[in-house]
C-alpha cells in the first residue's frame, strides 16, 4: 500500500501493538470537518429522524437505514476478512493488518459512520477510557470509518469539549476504499458509509459476536465488554455455556438436559 507521502513511514509490528514510526509530517492546516446531514436536514433531525427520501444531491439524508437482501453468508463462526489499511496511533499514520493478530490477541473491531459527527465521538471516546480493562483481556481495540487518515488526525488533535476525540488508546482505521467495510457487510452503497457494526475475533481469527446498530443509536462498552468475557470463559471452559447476563464470578451452565437443571434450579 502506498504511503501517505514520501517523508511518512508506516510500518506495523509484528508485536501485540502496533508502534508507528515518528514522521515529519505536518499536521494538516485544514480541519475536514464533515457531518451525516447537509443544513437541509437539520431539521429533520432535530424533530426525531425524519423519514428517508431519495437520493438527489440535495434530499435529506435521516439516520435511519432500511435493509437491503443479499445471499451472504453468516459472518459470526467463519473466519473475519483479511484487511490491510492505513490508521492514525499516537498522532502518527502507521499500518493495521488485520491477521497479524492471529494466535496474539482477540480483536474488537467496530465500524462508525463518519469523522466530525455526532454520536460517534462519544462511543470512540468511550471505547478508548475503557481500553485498559480490555487490554488486561488481551484485546486489541480497531475503529473504522470511510474517512481519510487526514481526517481522522484533524479529529484526534480536536480537544473533546469541541466535539473532537483527543488522543486515543488504540488506532483508528481509515476504509476510503470502502472495501474493509463491504467485506464485514455493514456498508451502506448508497451512502457511501457504514452502519455501526461491530465484532469481536478470537485468538484464532474468527468472528465470534457482531452487533449491528442504525446510525443513531449508540453501542455499550460495557455489553461489549460483557460478551468478551462470557466469549474468552467458554473458550477455556468448553463444557459450559452462559446464560443470558452472564457476568464473570456467576454461575454458568452446562448444556445438558440433565445437567443444566443444577442451574435451573439454582435461579
Amino acid at each position: 500500500m502506498a504511503s501517505v507521502a514520501s517523508s511518512t513511514t508506516l510500518i506495523s509490528s509484528p508485536s501485540s501493538r502496533v508502534f508507528p514510526v515518528k514522521s515529519s509530517l505536518s499536521s494538516p492546516s485544514v480541519s475536514f470537518l464533515r457531518t451525516l446531514s447537509s443544513p437541509s436536514a437539520s431539521a429533520s433531525l432535530r424533530s426525531g429522524f425524519a423519514r428517508r427520501s431519495s437520493l438527489s444531491s440535495s434530499s435529506r439524508r435521516s439516520l435511519a437505514v432500511k435493509a437491503q437482501a443479499a445471499d451472504l453468508p453468516p459472518l459470526v463462526g467463519n473466519t473475519a476478512p483479511d484487511f490491510e489499511a492505513e490508521a492514525v496511533f499516537d498522532q502518527e499514520f502507521i499500518k493495521v493488518k488485520l491477521s497479524e493478530y492471529i494466535g496474539k490477541k482477540y480483536v474488537i473491531l467496530f465500524f462508525y459512520p463518519l469523522d466530525f459527527t455526532f454520536v460517534c465521538p462519544t462511543e470512540i471516546t468511550a471505547f478508548s477510557d475503557r481500553y485498559s480493562e480490555f487490554e488486561k483481556l488481551n484485546t486489541e481495540v480497531l475503529g473504522v470509518s470511510v474517512d481519510s487518515v487526514f481526517s481522522h488526525l484533524a479529529w484526534v488533535q480536536t480537544d473533546r469539549k469541541s466535539g473532537g476525540l483527543g488522543d486515543l488508546n488504540y488506532p483508528l482505521v481509515s476504509d476510503v476504499t470502502k472495501s474493509i467495510s463491504k467485506s464485514f457487510g455493514v456498508l451502506i452503497h448508497d451512502q457511501g458509509i457504514a452502519l455501526r457494526g461491530l465484532f469481536i475475533i478470537d485468538k484464532e481469527g474468527v468472528i465470534q459476536h457482531s452487533t449491528i446498530n442504525n446510525l443513531g443509536i449508540g453501542r455499550s462498552v460495557d455489553e461489549t465488554m460483557r460478551t468478551l468475557q462470557a466469549l474468552q470463559y467458554i473458550q477455556e471452559n468448553p463444557d459450559e455455556v452462559c446464560p443470558a447476563g452472564w457476568k464473570p464470578g456467576e454461575k454458568s451452565m452446562k448444556p445438558d438436559p440433565k445437567l443444566s437443571k443444577e442451574y435451573f434450579s439454582a435461579i
